[in-house]
């Protein structure tokens, strides 16, 4: 193990890539390999900002002049890094504050768990110039649409308030298999986590877990399919997956929670992907207080597969 000695002080004026981030939070970023008991240490004694102490709750703002102290890194050998490409996903909206993707199915929304990269990661790469780029919310890898980050911290802090609040309204189309009669229908059920023998996350309906609703709206029915709108209300692990597993309506294609021998037969006819779709996102812009209405229609590979259904169903009138 190497050390790095950084002998001199350090002077940094914060940009937006460190507005509003508490200042013990920063310094675990900016002295990364320094143990944590020593970054409090310093906090105490000789970090300034603006040539004053401050405590570790501090929100750092835009033009603060921040003071470090001579300090001792710990980097451990250096190891190959590794290869982000660039990717610039499909852009429905962008401004000064956010950037609204199309994510595709397939592709994790960030590096973790087995994977090495996602969304932000190429995205940042493929935006070497951002000072700040920092996802708002997740969507499940296999799950496409609508995906917002944001490009300034004001806005990242504003837009996890609105979604805390309940004030934004998310939408998803999916397709489960059976016949689904309630126009609309409220479902409030307890989700609980846990991990398998595997050690994969996994989520199950379970008293004590945490408070879920999800609010489904009959789109269309087929022999044995029916397209609903889920709106929801509380924002859970998987919450649209376990919600309609638990109620006997598995989403075509889904792989931890679905019908899987189903679902060989669905790739046979070419559905190759769990249908669910964010397909719309309704909040008031974070800095402006605009409303905002974003959408994205179904992919080719979902829309493809509901126009096999309509035919299918046209067929069967004309006999």
């Amino acid at each position: 193990m190497n050390s790095l000695s950084k002998e001199s002080v350090t002077f940094l004026t914060i940009d937006e890539s460190g507005e509003e981030q508490r200042i013990d939070n920063f310094l675990f970023r900016h002295l990364k390999g320094v143990p944590k008991s020593h970054v409090y240490r310093i906090l105490r004694g000789e970090v300034r900002v603006n040539k004053k102490r401050v405590d570790q709750t501090y929100r750092l703002k835009l033009g603060d002049l921040l003071r470090i102290p001579p300090v001792r890194v710990a980097q451990k050998q250096e190891v190959d890094e590794v290869y982000i490409p660039a990717l610039e996903l499909p852009v429905i909206y962008e401004d000064d504050a956010l950037v609204i993707i199309n994510k595709p199915s397939g592709l994790a929304v960030h590096g973790g768990s087995g994977v090495s990269f996602g969304v932000i990661e190429q995205m940042r790469r493929a935006r070497p110039q951002a000072k700040f780029l920092e996802l708002v919310h997740r969507l499940d890898r296999e799950t496409s649409g609508v995906l917002l980050l944001a490009k300034k911290r004001s806005a990242l802090t504003a837009m996890h308030e609105i979604m805390r609040e309940g004030v934004s309204d998310k939408r998803y189309l999916t397709l489960v298999l059976g016949q689904w009669n309630n126009a609309r229908q409220h479902v409030k059920l307890p989700l609980f986590k846990f991990d398998t023998p595997q050690g994969e996350k996994r989520v199950m309906v379970r008293e004590g877990g945490q408070a879920s609703h999800t609010i489904f709206s009959l789109q269309k029915n087929w022999p044995g399919y029916s397209l609903l709108e889920a709106q929801l209300k509380t924002g859970r692990t998987h919450q649209i997956r376990v919600h309609l597993s638990h109620l006997g309506f598995p989403i075509a294609g889904d792989d931890k929670y679905g019908d899987f021998a189903r679902n060989r037969e669905l790739m046979k006819q070419g559905l190759k992907r769990m249908f669910l779709h964010a397909h719309s996102i309704s909040f008031s812009h974070p800095l402006t207080g605009e409303p905002m209405h974003i959408s994205a229609p179904l992919p080719p590979e979902l829309a493809s597969f509901i126009a096999k259904l309509d035919a299918q169903e046209a067929a069967k009138d004309n006999l």
